[in-house]
């Protein structure tokens, strides 16, 4: 899966945060989807302009994200 075939961040859309491409429908909104519990095919209804293979590449996507970039917890 090359996430970067479906996940574009350009300025003049949606203030420039990550969206599937051709869409505006952010890639945070996705994640914060499947966080909320809601499974693939009621994210494919909810939004009916993506695909399977955007859903993975907003997931791709993310899993990138933790990769390049450190979040500190508080230490509990």
């Amino acid at each position: 899966m090359n996430w970067q075939e479906r996940i574009s961040v350009n300025p003049a859309v949606c203030h420039g945060k990550a969206c599937v491409t051709g869409t505006r429908v952010l890639v945070s909104t996705i994640l914060d989807s499947f966080a909320d519990e809601c499974k693939e095919d009621e994210i494919l209804r909810q939004y009916p302009s993506l695909k399977h293979d955007d859903i993975r590449a907003a997931i791709a996507y993310g899993a990138e994200l933790t990769r390049e970039r450190t979040v500190y917890l508080d230490a509990a």
